[in-house]
């Protein structure tokens, strides 16, 4: 028996709803899930979570045939339209969806997976863990957009039977004709490329700093391994900048103190930063950190603590930062942080 669309909107919801509480599948607004019917596109909103699929509308439908022909044209500016009287936007990622032939699409920012495509040697690790298991591709890290979906299709020319497109410093992107299939594949990567973390969740206790009011210890416990612990505070200067939602919610460059001393003097020096690592201390957050920010600091803890090799990060270079940051579709998302 044939799966009604009604069933498939709802199955879709509930998928995504379950791994949108999996913060090592997905972080807060990051990340969107796709189903075609017909000549129609159901992508995620920008800014929606999909933790929240199965509570509210997050999906938008758009038109699959003109969007087509548009990428067939090589017109990777192409605009989704939006079918309907949403006043949602489509994903950034539209296109990504788009271009994977089969029903189901998901990209997700996995952390098991991610963990290596921020670094150098991303593809011969991938060919040793996943081999020919799937068919896959993977493509140098692209502003998202037209230029990663003018990537992704040359890819999927090259390799039109790709299962799974990697995205370097950004995340992946898996094609299946069933939910099922879809996390299947999404377990067995990260199966695959599981890594121990080489810390464990802190059992150093963060130090209380008097900064004068507006501060306070973020709320996540294994967040402060990045300040408590020396062999991660040290590479944070250098390994910043890893992939675009971590640019986007946490800037550009960390704020980073060496001790209380130090992070109390700028505080008297007017210095106010919204985040901030203390060495020995902890991280530090205003009132104004919401939770969209939060859940990606974790991310990127967690993508750190899998890093054993420092040489071999790849971080997206000044210019690659200063076009996410200058971005009116990302200034759109932030709009909708919470």
């Amino acid at each position: 028996m044939n799966e009604s669309s009604a069933e498939l909107r709802e199955r879709v919801a509930q998928y995504c709803a379950s791994i949108g509480g999996d913060p090592l599948l997905v972080q807060g607004a990051g990340g969107n899930v796709s189903w075609k019917d017909g000549q129609v596109l159901h992508v995620k909103a920008s800014g929606m979570w999909l933790a929240e699929a199965a509570a509210r509308e997050i999906f938008v439908p758009v038109d699959l045939a003109s969007l087509g022909d548009a990428l067939e044209a090589g017109n990777f500016e192409v605009k989704p339209q939006t079918l309907g009287e949403s006043s949602l936007r489509p994903s950034i990622e539209t296109l990504l969806h788009a271009l994977m032939p089969q029903r189901i699409v998901m990209h997700l920012h996995a952390v098991e997976v991610l963990a290596h495509l921020v670094r150098g040697d991303a593809e011969d690790f991938l060919r040793e863990r996943v081999g020919d298991q799937l068919s896959w591709a993977i493509v140098d890290y692209q502003k998202p957009g037209a230029a990663l979906a003018q990537a992704v299709y040359l890819a999927l020319r090259r390799t039109p039977d790709a299962q799974v497109i990697f995205l370097r410093n950004h995340g992946v992107v898996v094609g299946a004709e069933s939910i099922e299939q879809a996390d299947e594949i999404i377990r067995e990567l990260c199966q695959s490329l599981a890594t121990p973390p080489l810390v464990s969740e802190t059992e150093h206790a963060v130090v209380a700093v008097d900064s004068g009011g507006g501060y306070c210890p973020v709320d996540d416990a294994a967040i402060h391994d990045l300040a408590l612990r020396p062999e991660l505070f040290s590479r944070l200067e250098a390994e910043w900048a890893l992939y675009p939602d971590h640019v986007v919610f946490l800037g550009a460059a960390p704020e980073l103190y060496r001790s209380e001393s130090e992070f109390l003097a700028s505080r008297t020096a007017g210095m106010q930063p919204e985040l901030a690592f203390v060495a020995g201390c902890g991280v530090f957050v205003r009132d104004t950190f919401n939770l969209a920010k939060t859940v990606q600091l974790r991310c990127y803890r967690d993508v750190m603590v899998r890093q054993p090799d420092p040489a071999q990060t790849s971080t997206l270079t000044p210019e690659q930062v200063a076009d996410l940051l200058d971005w009116d579709a990302e200034r759109y998302r932030m709009s909708l942080a919470k």
